[in-house]
């Protein structure tokens, strides 16, 4: 048996999926990432009409922070989820890679208010962090879709399904 013969470990032993769906942070998560998702949407168009017109900076400038904001507070509530149904903070083996990613994406938001808070950067390099920021969360936020296909099809009964399964 190869490698890649092996069995997949599904995404939720039983009672992980028990834990996940008891939990009232799994609520919370389904709340807050579509509205983190709209709120980067607002602030994503107006950073790039900073970058392309140079009005409206406070407007972008504001919305990056709150888009931030939101970050944090998923993270937070995100590894109190974690927590609830892996027992573990961060790194669960099941969200090993997003939460990587997540890493690179929390720590290039905070380095945008850092720059923000000591104007260490120019305004347009500010809003190229930003969009640095904005482009690490996308890859994170289809991580996370594609885990939660995954998910819903291991939950429907067809097995772990593969990279490949919960693409199409």
């Amino acid at each position: 048996m190869g490698l890649g013969d092996r069995p997949a470990r599904p995404l939720y032993t039983q009672a992980e999926r028990r834990r996940r769906d008891g939990s009232p942070w799994t609520l919370v998560q389904g709340l807050l990432a579509p509205l983190q998702f709209a709120i980067f949407l607002v602030s994503l168009i107006l950073v790039l009409r900073a970058l392309a017109t140079g009005h409206g900076l406070l407007a972008a400038q504001v919305s990056v922070v709150v888009k931030t904001l939101a970050l944090y507070a998923i993270m937070v509530t995100g590894s109190i989820w974690e927590k609830a149904v892996f027992g573990r903070w961060l790194f669960a083996p099941a969200f090993f890679w997003e939460d990587v990613v997540s890493m690179l994406v929390l720590a290039l938001h905070t380095a945008y208010l850092a720059a923000l808070a000591t104007g260490a950067l120019s305004e347009q390099a500010l809003l190229v962090l930003a969009l640095a920021a904005y482009a690490t969360y996308v890859v994170n936020a289809g991580q996370f879709l594609l885990k939660l296909r995954a998910a819903r099809l291991e939950g429907a009964g067809t097995g772990q399904p593969h990279f490949a399964e919960a693409l199409s």
